[in-house]
């Protein structure tokens, strides 16, 4: 007999709505994948998902009977009250009554919840903060993600919007932030962010070797390529980018004082060599930095899969 649990996570994002069917442990059965397609009406965006469900569960050879609850994962704000989204600027959504209509559409329990706070309950419940009481999840990609997971629940705010970590200011009337205010960590810290450093230092230095890595293009430069070039303008490009991030990872450790701060995104695939400098920076700068424990930063495991499985494990939040 399978006494096996199944649930669906989906993932909605501005370009595409990923579903899949998920166990009590967090392992992925089947997948299912469309395309957003935005803009268009929030009813046609909330049928894919729907399709995107059912076809996961095809896939994974589940029958939709055996399938217990939903979780969604949506950018922007959601209101935990009603179960709308109360704004979401990348997909244009305003009150959109989410939970509502996919418990229509699937005859399931639907919970949602922020995206960054999916992925920071997915690495809670599956991956690299899997034991901590406390943990924070914080994405470095386009910007700068974040999820706190404190005494084994998401922590959201007295309004369901707290946690936005990435927009706390660490420079006074820096950089401009996509959030309008100046000197976030996201405008400092973010891949995009790093992209703009390294074009910068190479307009700079044209002789520096991140032009070989990119051939000679300035257009194919990532959050990589510092990170592969071993000149000196690369090295001071990442010691640059890693002292923003450092005065924003002990800035969090600080406020919070986590057991564990987990780095996901695209940066975080250089490892080791953003691991020991913000160790360091934790175990030399923090408030706490004469006591015997410390916060432990590590990278992320689940990768891309961190919002499916955590949107899938909702239900344990509520608990």
């Amino acid at each position: 007999m399978n006494n096996t649990r199944y649930f669906v996570g989906i993932d909605l994002g501005g370009t595409n709505i990923a579903a899949a069917i998920v166990d009590e442990t967090g392992k992925i059965y089947g997948r299912s994948r469309k395309k957003t397609n935005m803009p268009r009406p929030y009813q046609e965006i909330f049928d894919d998902m729907a399709l995107c469900a059912i076809d996961a569960a095809k896939n994974s050879n589940v029958d939709w009977d055996q399938i217990e609850n939903v979780g969604i994962g949506c950018p922007g704000a959601i209101n935990k009250t009603n179960g709308n989204v109360d704004f979401s600027n990348n997909l244009d959504f305003y009150d959109v009554p989410i939970t509502d209509y996919m418990e229509n559409k699937l005859g399931k329990k639907v919970y949602v919840e922020n995206d960054a706070n999916c992925a920071a309950w997915g690495e809670y419940v599956a991956g690299s903060g899997k034991d901590a009481d406390n943990m924070i999840l914080l994405t470095l990609g386009t910007g700068v993600g974040s999820g706190i997971i404190n005494g084994g629940h998401l922590f959201r705010g007295s309004f369901d919007t707290g946690a936005e970590l990435g927009h706390m200011v660490i420079v006074a009337d820096g950089e401009k932030c996509t959030c309008g205010r100046k000197g976030c960590l996201e405008a400092y810290a973010s891949a995009t962010a790093l992209v703009n450093q390294t074009k910068e230092a190479m307009k700079n230095n044209p002789d520096s070797e991140m032009w070989s890595v990119v051939g000679g293009n300035i257009d194919r430069v990532s959050g990589k390529t510092a990170f592969d070039a071993t000149d000196v303008v690369a090295e001071n490009v990442i010691a640059t980018y890693l002292g923003y991030l450092a005065e924003g990872v002990v800035n969090i450790v600080n406020m919070f004082q986590p057991e564990i701060i987990c780095l996901g995104g695209g940066v975080s695939g250089a490892g080791e060599r953003i691991l020991v400098p913000l160790t360091e920076a934790v175990k030399t700068r923090a408030f706490a930095r004469f006591g015997k424990r410390h916060t432990q930063i590590k990278i992320a495991s689940l990768g891309n899969d961190a919002g499916i499985i955590g949107a899938a494990l909702l239900w344990k939040n509520e608990i």
